[in-house]
């Protein structure tokens, strides 16, 4: 696939669909007045008048069989009993790997059980996690997508450990694919087959498309000769063609009506999930409508690739009190007897029928900002048959009318509610306790619609050195000043270094600036970054031996820096690796600020020579690997530092947490670069106040072929 512009996909999002059947206004006798039918769009918009829902409701009906006959629709995938699973997938979660209540770094394990209790208590539970792996790191060295499964921690027998914590407990789990992927490191074969692999390796139970709508043909083929059940779920709106063969499909920014519109491919395929998801928004109660009225899933993403974007405590109360009836009344959900828009006793309230197994019930949307009470339905009356309040978890408050019966509630502001009408025989023997641990739930529920606040810490390294009364050879003195610093980031959709991303502000991949004084005491830093011969007389000195050596000194032969390459930088060292040479030393790691300060002097120029990039100053891509560090004498600093521009990013001590993203900020830009998407992580020589949010999860991931360090200390 080829690399898209981030607008030019949002906007693809938005606007990609497929009118098999054109819009149709309907006229004359067919409705009291005229309104437009629309299937083009991903969300049909429904009419608000009441009086035109019979005939959008025909005209739903009427598009549908078409459409199936025109297509040569076939179920048959939907028939198999390993692809059951998909119907009742309402609540997937969206997971970074790197999340800190997935993998705790501290202790070395992963946290399955704990994340799914959380889970459990905040939203209802999850039916499936995407275990999101790469995007925003990728592209910082060769590595491909592949390979950071490969090297999460335990590797894929880990990886797969992990997956199968999470199957126990009853929760399927998704790979991510990024086809745009084709600059790092190749495989020795197709995407596809490499995809099919981790399939298998792992025991993944399905394929998350990013960026993609639909999975090449082949793929299907290929999961089912591997491992049954697999399903495929795109990120861009599905085409009515694929939804044979792709069991699920993303909702991603849908507009809807103010009547609760009927999502298309759901309305075509019942057995179809859809997950509604708006990852920017503070507010998810729209998409919490759209998913109760169409009996369809949502996608719960608070880590948005590093951005805090958390859930309010009324929509997570929506969730809770949502996701048990779904799991419950799957067959009717998922059941052909559903009627859209059947009238309510309140301006702003909307339902929906569900009918099956002798069974009767109704979803209701709020969609006003005030709460709405008294009669809300007026159903027909059945003889032995009760009537519950499933939201409330009780039995509902009901009145004869003639032959019918009216259910009465109050439904919160912008909140749901749900009626269900049965005998005795139809409910189940565990319907009590049903109703219990929903009455439970409405016990606390919320209607607080403000976004909970995350703090966002710098970690404390060990206390540095006591300061030296000159400066040791090999360093530079930077005097002590009061500066404003001007630092670039570019938005990557990851936040910046507070994680809560001011609203509107992810978008465009656009570079952000930050100002900060600082006031500089006189302080030394290493002339360059530390050099593969200057670790190993560290190793050689026998102070250091990493608790995870995963991918320690990778480029290295045993305890031998590569021939030739002993003046280079060393790399392959996490934060962790450079701390711990920094102690040795007794030295320690330049705050980002020392860094940029040391980089580029009082006088605020981009690149430490001056305001542009200039050839022969600095190692770039074009030399294909690092070089010595003294290699361009003529892009030195002001204070005399060597490589503040290209060769290798700099670790710098600004290791920031929020508890569930942890990361660095890196310095300085490397030899490398990942061409071909925009997606990639920022490489080539960059300029000295250009700081890059670095992701961390543990060292054998943290550790990367073009990341080194330099060291600094306090002179007295």
């Amino acid at each position: 696939m080829s690399t898209v512009d981030r607008r030019q996909f949002i906007g693809a999002l938005a606007a990609a669909s497929l009118s098999v059947l054109g819009g149709r206004r309907l006229r004359g006798a067919e409705a009291p007045s005229a309104f437009t039918f629309d299937p083009s769009k991903h969300i049909i918009p429904a009419p608000d008048d009441p009086a035109h829902w019979p005939a959008f409701r025909e005209a739903l009906a009427t598009w549908r069989g078409q459409i199936r006959a025109r297509l040569t629709y076939n179920d048959a995938l939907y028939r198999r009993q390993e692809f059951a699973w998909s119907a009742s997938n309402y609540s997937c979660c969206f997971l970074m790997t790197c999340d800190e209540t997935f993998y705790d770094w501290r202790s070395g394990r992963y946290t399955v059980d704990a994340f799914l209790d959380h889970g459990r208590q905040e939203f209802g539970g999850y039916d499936s996690v995407v275990l999101w792996h790469a995007y925003p790191r990728i592209g910082i060295d060769e590595r491909n997508q592949f390979d950071f499964y490969r090297d999460m921690p335990g590797g894929l027998g880990g990886v797969r450990d992990a997956v199968h914590r999470f199957q126990r407990r009853g929760v399927k789990v998704y790979i991510d694919y990024n086809p745009w992927d084709s600059g790092t490191r190749r495989e020795a074969k197709s995407d596809l087959d490499a995809l099919v692999e981790m399939v298998r390796a792992i025991d993944a139970d399905g394929i998350f498309l990013d960026t993609m709508s639909q999975a090449a043909a082949a793929l299907r083929a290929k999961l089912d000769a591997a491992r049954p059940g697999v399903i495929l779920e795109g990120e861009g709106a599905l085409p009515l063609e694929s939804i044979h063969d792709h069991h699920a499909s993303w909702a991603q920014w849908f507009a809807d009506s103010r009547a609760p519109g009927v999502l298309r491919n759901k309305w075509l395929e019942r057995r179809h999930m859809q997950h509604q998801i708006r990852r920017w928004d503070r507010d998810h109660s729209g998409e919490l409508h759209a998913a109760w009225m169409n009996g369809s899933g949502m996608m719960i993403w608070e880590n948005v690739f590093g951005a805090w974007v958390p859930w309010n405590p009324r929509d997570r109360s929506i969730l809770r009190a949502m996701a048990p009836i779904q799991r419950r009344f799957t067959a009717m959900f998922s059941g052909e007897a559903w009627t859209p828009l059947v009238p309510t006793g309140q301006p702003g309230v909307y339902a929906s029928l569900w009918e099956g197994g002798g069974l009767r019930l109704w979803t209701l949307a709020n969609r006003d900002g005030t709460s709405a009470g008294g009669p809300l339905l007026k159903a027909p009356a059945k003889p032995g048959h009760r009537y519950f309040d499933l939201v409330a978890g009780r039995e509902a408050a009901a009145a004869a009318e003639g032959g019918a019966v009216v259910l009465s509630g109050t439904i919160p502001p912008r909140g749901i509610g749900c009626y269900l009408s049965g005998a005795d025989r139809d409910l189940g023997a565990d319907f009590e306790r049903f109703l219990g641990e929903q009455s439970r739930l409405s016990a606390r529920a919320s209607i607080d619609a403000a976004a909970p606040p995350r703090e966002t810490r710098l970690l404390a390294a060990a206390p540095p050195p006591a300061p030296r009364p000159r400066v040791p050879d090999g360093m530079v003195e930077v005097p002590a000043a009061t500066i404003e610093l001007r630092i670039e980031m570019r938005t990557r959709e990851c936040g910046f270094y507070d994680s809560a991303p001011p609203a509107g502000d992810m978008y465009g991949f656009n570079v952000r600036q930050f100002r900060r004084t600082v006031a500089f005491k006189r302080f030394a830093i290493d002339a360059t970054p530390v050099t593969n011969a200057q670790f190993a007389e560290f190793l050689k000195a026998g102070a250091y031996r990493p608790r995870h050596p995963e991918n320690f000194l990778k480029h290295w032969a045993g305890a031998r820096p590569p021939a030739g390459k002993e003046g280079h930088p060393v790399v392959y060292v996490d934060l962790g690796d450079a701390r711990a040479y920094a102690e040795w030393a007794r030295k320690r790691l330049p705050t980002e600020e020392e860094w940029q300060y040391a980089g580029q002097g009082a006088d605020g120029r981009k690149f430490p020579w001056g305001e542009k990039i200039e050839p022969g100053r600095c190692c770039g891509s074009e030399t294909g690997d690092t070089t010595p560090v003294k290699a361009f004498p003529d892009g030195r600093s002001p204070f005399g530092c060597y490589d503040m521009c290209g060769n290798v990013w700099q670790w710098t001590e600004s290791e920031r947490s929020d508890g569930r993203t942890r990361f660095c900020i890196v310095r300085g830009g490397s030899y490398y670069t990942a061409k071909g998407s925009g997606w990639y992580m920022d490489g080539g020589p960059r300029q000295v106040n250009f700081a890059a949010k670095f992701l961390m999860t543990w060292p054998g991931l943290d550790r990367c072929g073009t990341i080194g360090f330099r060291c600094a200390l306090d002179l007295e």
